[in-house]
């Protein structure tokens, strides 16, 4: 019983993630870890983040970046590939770290420019960041679910629009996590038993979806911004934290 409160609660927070609540769904993986391996728990959260990833695209859909989605996802499939060549080889105390290092990259830089005394326009959308940035965020996503960082990192510094991040962010990674099936499958962190409990945790994803959306749609677009840098700092200093602990 305790593991389907847990799993409930990791699946709800995924959706609320999902919905436009920046950073939340990092919670998941290490709440279903308190039952099984950690491999195994990002295996049986898989479907449902695409469960989730479907009813995203739905309601942000009317808006979104094809530029940034051309930049982004060839790079993602590339870091995909390497995550699945390299996961056996590569500590996950590495994957952290990394996700950590990006983080606050990207918050000094955005602390600095909120402090500049001149105004920093928005950064293009090009290739070669975008191909920089999928790739690290497609290895992320696969090691740990935690492609957001990297994501953002490439992304925030644009000043998209909040509906058009929104949908960006949702069809983005619907499609990463669709290119993770296969591997996952491959490397046995799928089965058919995980898929079978993941069917029955979705609905507590589109419940999370669906309060994450009402949320963000609420939120001012200058504090829901402020709220995804909150959140990745503290995603941050919790990967450094657990490096440090473990």
């Amino acid at each position: 019983m305790d593991f389907w409160i847990i799993a409930g609660l990791a699946a709800f927070l995924m959706g609320l993630s999902k919905g436009g609540v920046p950073m939340i769904a990092i919670l998941a993986v290490p709440l279903m870890s308190l039952f099984m391996d950690p491999a195994k728990a990002a295996g049986l959260l898989l479907p449902i983040y695409i469960v989730a990833d479907m009813y995203a695209i739905y309601l942000f859909r009317k808006a979104f970046s094809t530029r940034n989605l051309r930049n982004l996802l060839p790079g993602a499939v590339v870091g995909i590939l390497i995550g699945f060549a390299a996961v056996s080889y590569v500590p996950g105390d590495a994957g952290k770290l990394l996700v950590a290092g990006i983080g606050f990259y990207y918050l000094a830089n955005a602390l600095r420019n909120r402090f500049s005394r001149t105004p920093v326009p928005p950064m293009p959308a090009d290739v070669p960041r975008g191909l920089f940035w999928g790739t690290i965020a497609g290895l992320t996503s696969y090691i740990s679910h935690a492609g957001g960082p990297p994501y953002q990192a490439y992304v925030l510094p644009q000043k998209l629009d909040k509906m058009v991040y929104l949908g960006t962010t949702a069809i983005f990674f619907s499609i990463v996590n669709l290119i993770k099936v296969p591997p996952f499958i491959l490397a046995g962190q799928i089965t058919w038993d995980s898929t079978a409990q993941a069917l029955l945790l979705a609905p507590c994803a589109l419940a999370g979806a669906w309060s994450g959306s009402r949320i963000s749609r609420a939120l001012p677009e200058r504090v829901f911004f402020i709220l995804i840098e909150v959140a990745l700092a503290v995603v941050s200093f919790k990967l450094l934290y657990e490096v440090l602990i473990g």
